[in-house]
C-alpha cells in the first residue's frame, strides 16, 4: 500500500476563506512532485449536520498526499511544504502533518525549530531505513531532533503574534 501523508493548515483567527485559498497554493505546489495525488479531504459523512443538503463537502485547509512508490516523494513534498510555509508571511497557519500516526505540528517557531522538526520526521519515515537506524542506534541524535521538534511545535515568537 502507498504511504499517505495528511496536511491539515489552522489558525485561530484563520478566516476560513483564506485558508481555502492557501491550501489550495498548497496542492498546486504539490501536485507538480511526482505523487500519485493531492486530493482535499472528504468531510465525513457523521459531521454532516442533519437535514443538510450537500455534496462533496471538503475539509478546509485538509489535503491528503499519496505518495506512491518514489523514494523521494516525501522528502520531496516536505521540501515544498517548507518553502511554501516560508512564503506565508502576513498569515501564517498552524501546520499539521500526519503519517502512520506519527504527527508534526508546527504553529511558530524559528527557521532552524522547523528544519530540524521536518528533517526528524523524514527520518521517521525514510524507505531507505534511517529512521529504523535512528530508533535503533542513535537514540542521542534522536533524542536532540525530539527535542528541536518539540521547540519547533511550542515555541512563540513574541513579534508574531
Amino acid at each position: 500500500m502507498d504511504s499517505q501523508l495528511r496536511i491539515q493548515l489552522s489558525g485561530e483567527e484563520a478566516d476560513p476563506g483564506r485558508l481555502d485559498e492557501l491550501t489550495c497554493y498548497l496542492r498546486q505546489e504539490l501536485l507538480r512532485l511526482d505523487v500519485d495525488d493531492v486530493a482535499p479531504v472528504p468531510v465525513p459523512a457523521d459531521e454532516v449536520p442533519p437535514g443538510a443538503r450537500v455534496v462533496g463537502a471538503v475539509e478546509i485547509g485538509a489535503l491528503m498526499v499519496c505518495l506512491g512508490q518514489s523514494a523521494t516523494a516525501l522528502r520531496d513534498v516536505i521540501a515544498v511544504v517548507r518553502g511554501w510555509l516560508g512564503r506565508c508571511r502576513e498569515s501564517r497557519p498552524t501546520l499539521r502533518l500526519a503519517m502512520d500516526g506519527d504527527v508534526l505540528e508546527i504553529s511558530e517557531a524559528r527557521p532552524d525549530q522547523v528544519s530540524d522538526a521536518f528533517e526528524l520526521f523524514v527520518q521517521r519515515h525514510s524507505a531507505d531505513g534511517s529512521g529504523e537506524a535512528a530508533q535503533a542506534g542513535e537514540a542521542a541524535q534522536a533524542g536532540e531532533a525530539a527535542q528541536a521538534r518539540s521547540e519547533a511545535e511550542s515555541w512563540t515568537s513574541p513579534g508574531t503574534r
